[in-house]
């Protein structure tokens, strides 16, 4: 996980002043129609302030009180827009930080692929297919995929994670972005992506929101909003004559200020917030979502399919144990093995001088090899020749014949290790010195640690997890039993895992699908919510719905949560919204009517000191309320993993009744205020 988040703090002072200015912009009512419920609200303080001028010029009605309502009215609009331009503003700050990590590089293009000779260019003259040469101290260029060299890069302008990464030819470790630094060796990169449409620049662009559409669940709770606002609106004109007042402007005041405080503007002002701040708080654990959609599907995400490899293993077979035959020692074999590896630059070989040199502390060698024989196709083992020892390594058979050795000359031990190896799913690999065989090295494909522990996570919020391989089935049942799946898709073609996700979607299951290779691209992409490794191909990053800047496979947790935050968020402030409303019928209508109907009188439980006071009031909490719900809306609802019974009652004792108490205390507090300053 970095440590280093990319989002700013909950409330900047940075973004505030900025955010105050867009909250004007956003006054435009060709922006605001899409928010129907604030637009009514601006239409509704627009022909306030018309009367309230009138009322001025006339010297007739009562101006105070319709220039106060007037002014609220515009708050109420103001905050509305304020809370949408502050939401915006944390993915502008964003997107200001990773800017910051763009500059005009410089390019060493290769004359030729194959050689060193390089022509230094703009970064941005760099086309697709290019190779450049990028050195230690060198920032690469462009998006691409290293096709030669093995160096150390820091990604921590990309990532926030300040360890250097390796970077390497061929796995799943040979993408690169562009403005990461080379920090030691060199690499050619490929270059994947034209100038200005790095991974880089569309993250920029999608931070920024600038291809953000409102979400299924989010354009369903806009028309249940407009649908209220109607009916509001309809049951408040019809009020016209029984409002107990004669045809003043004072009394359209009145009716305006009671179709505000009755539609929905608290949700209505708060949604475009949540649903910006859901997306934001996904880049703060170094995901970058390209559609709220996606956020709201990892809400309720069933299946978790992950590719093996890359995903849940490392996706290079590494050394994990030397076994030896009969006659030979622990220490007597690694010593072999690292002498016929210190040569060999393949991630195999680096494992078996790591395991030899690690755990079983062997020292390395301090003399020249007399002769180094590289792995080639044909012979299948590589080695070293090195005072008078011909040592080698390589496929069991290989390196029998080697030796000269026939299979009935073969100890039986040395037959059961390579045996237990290949039901494990791993990779024996036969080292012998001249004819004597030596044992057997492990090469495995290796879990990524702590997985398992998370899987079990993703099994307590009631997510299935599924992981899908190329490998035989002894293989990947033996990755899925290490690893801690509820299940695997053996020998695993691209159209099985596409048919496998339709499947399970027709049977009414969303499914989260994670991989970072070309063969995961189709499965990507239909997913409900396809997460791509930042690690791998630009295929699978271009069909994935997220990505993975850290490249952890399990992140899905921490976007599961944030999916299920946006969601309860939503539920939670509309809970707050609807109570919020009946509390101030409470408060108006009873103040409103009382002079035509007495009895309603026994409403006013509120005991408020005026009919004016009242209305004033609530236009004033109605205002307030939506600044003083902002940190919520931006922040989320703390998620806990409990049933949907415990948390619709936490969601109804907590925002709802929160919802119906908090307007009483608020607008008797605010007409006490309101009648002692003698405002109306």
């Amino acid at each position: 996980m970095s440590t280093k988040p990319l989002a700013p703090r909950l409330i900047d002072p940075t973004i505030l002043l900025p955010a105050t200015k867009a909250a004007f912009v956003k006054l435009d009512p060709r922006q605001l129609v899409r928010n129907p419920v604030i637009f009514v609200t601006e239409v509704v303080a627009a022909m306030v302030t018309l009367f309230f001028v009138r009322d001025l010029v006339s010297a007739g009605g009562s101006p105070l009180f319709s220039g106060q309502i007037a002014a609220w009215l515009w708050f109420t609009v103001l905050f509305a827009t304020f809370a949408e331009a502050v939401a915006e503003g944390r993915g502008k700050a964003q997107a200001d930080f990773l800017r910051r990590t763009k500059s005009e590089l410089t390019a060493h293009r290769l004359l030729s692929p194959e050689g060193r000779e390089t022509k230094e260019i703009a970064a941005s003259m760099l086309k697709v297919g290019d190779v450049v040469l990028v050195e230690a101290g060198e920032l690469i260029p462009g998006d691409g995929e290293v096709v030669e060299g093995v160096a150390s890069v820091n990604e921590s302008a990309i990532t926030g994670e300040s360890a250097p990464v390796i970077r390497e030819a061929g796995g799943d470790r040979s993408a690169v972005t562009g403005g990461t630094q080379v920090l030691s060796d060199w690499i050619k990169v490929r270059i994947t992506t034209a100038p200005g449409s790095t991974f880089v620049d569309r993250m920029i662009a999608l931070i920024e929101g600038a291809q953000r559409q409102k979400t299924p669940n989010e354009i369903a709770l806009s028309i249940l909003l407009s649908g209220l606002t109607l009916i509001f609106l309809i049951a408040v004109v019809t009020l016209w004559g029984l409002a107990g007042y004669s045809a003043t402007v004072l009394s359209v005041t009145v009716l305006a200020a009671l179709l505000v405080t009755l539609i929905p503007t608290t949700i209505g002002g708060l949604l475009s917030a949540i649903g910006i701040a859901g997306m934001d708080r996904l880049v703060r654990f170094n995901v970058i979502a390209t559609s709220g959609r996606a956020v709201e599907a990892a809400g309720d995400v069933d299946t978790l399919l992950l590719d093996k490899t890359g995903t849940i293993t490392f996706g290079n077979r590494m050394a994990s144990d030397f076994l030896p035959v009969p006659g030979v020692t622990e220490t007597e074999l690694a010593d072999a093995a690292l002498l016929a590896s210190l040569a060999d630059e393949t991630p195999e070989g680096r494992s078996i001088v790591a395991l030899a040199t690690g755990e079983f502390g062997r020292p390395v060698p301090a003399a020249q090899m007399d002769a180094v024989v590289p792995f080639a196709a044909e012979t299948r083992l590589s080695g070293v020749d090195h005072a008078g020892r011909r040592l080698r390594k390589g496929a069991v058979d290989a390196v029998l014949k080697f030796a000269g050795l026939s299979d009935d000359k073969v100890v039986a031990e040395f037959r059961q290790a390579v045996d237990r190896i290949a039901r494990t799913g791993g990779t024996p690999l036969a080292v012998a010195d001249g004819p004597r065989l030596l044992g057997v090295i492990h090469l495995k494909d290796i879990v990524k640690p702590g997985i398992k522990e998370r899987f079990a996570a993703l099994r307590s919020m009631g997510i299935r997890t599924v992981m899908v391989t190329g490998d035989n089935p002894i293989t990947a049942a033996a990755i899925a039993s290490e690893a801690g799946v509820d299940d695997f898709l053996a020998e695993a073609t691209p159209e099985d895992k596409l048919a496998y996700i339709r499947k399970e979607q027709a049977g009414g299951r969303l499914i989260a699908m994670c991989g970072d290779g070309t063969n995961d691209a189709p499965a990507l992409a239909q997913a409900d919510v396809g997460v791509a490794m930042q690690t791998g191909t630009q295929a699978a990053r271009e069909a994935a719905n997220m990505v993975d800047l850290d490249s952890s496979p399990t992140k899905l947790i921490e976007i599961v949560e944030i999916g299920k935050q946006l969601l309860m968020t939503r539920g939670s402030l509309t809970t707050f919204s609807i109570a919020n409303d009946v509390a101030k019928y409470f408060a108006i209508i009873p103040a409103l009517f009382v002079a035509t109907y007495p009895a309603l009188g026994a409403l006013n439980v509120m005991g408020l000191a005026s009919p004016q006071s009242a209305i004033l009031s609530a236009v004033i909490f109605n205002a307030l309320i939506i600044v003083a719900l902002i940190p919520l809306a931006l922040k989320g609802v703390t998620y806990r993993p409990v049933g949907a019974a415990a948390l619709l009652r936490r969601n109804l004792l907590v925002y709802g009744l929160g919802g119906l108490v908090l307007p009483f205390l608020g607008i008797k507090l605010i007409d006490v205020i309101v009648s002692t300053l003698v405002l109306v």
